[in-house]
């Protein structure tokens, strides 16, 4: 650990422009992709803010299992469907693994939404915290 320290303070400049590029990196990623919430962050703006909860899988996938309330619309299909989704409530895109909710977040931010989140390690999450699904 004291080689660290030693490398940190002989290389300034070098550890401070990583540092710099990081914390770029994080604040783009968090602003082109959407704020990320928690399940339980997802239940309380559920229950709370009357939130809509979007799932961007397809069909199939959704019918194997979904949170409940919420309302399929599949990836491909997203910019044709964006009329049905109410612009004066916050939206949760949840997908299988977080990270299409954040393309499909993205795309909802560029077309005028701006209360847009996506679930935290998406629907794998929610399951591995064996938080209830909805099968039909």
């Amino acid at each position: 650990m004291s080689r660290f320290f030693e490398f940190a303070i002989n290389n300034a400049l070098l550890v401070g422009g990583f540092l710099s590029l990081l914390i770029a990196y994080i604040v783009v990623e968090v602003l082109r992709g959407g704020r990320s919430i928690s399940p339980q962050g997802l239940s309380t703006m559920v229950n709370n803010h009357e939130a809509v909860v979007v799932d961007v899988r397809d069909p199939a996938e959704f019918r194997q299992g979904h949170i409940t309330g919420s309302k399929n619309i599949p990836y491909a299909r997203l910019a044709e469907q964006m009329g049905e989704l109410p612009k004066d409530k916050a939206l949760i895109i949840v997908c299988n693994l977080g990270q299409v909710a954040g393309s499909a977040a993205r795309q909802l931010k560029a077309k005028g939404l701006e209360n847009v989140y996506k679930l935290e390690g998406g629907l794998s999450n929610w399951k591995s915290l064996s938080l209830p699904l909805v099968k039909r």
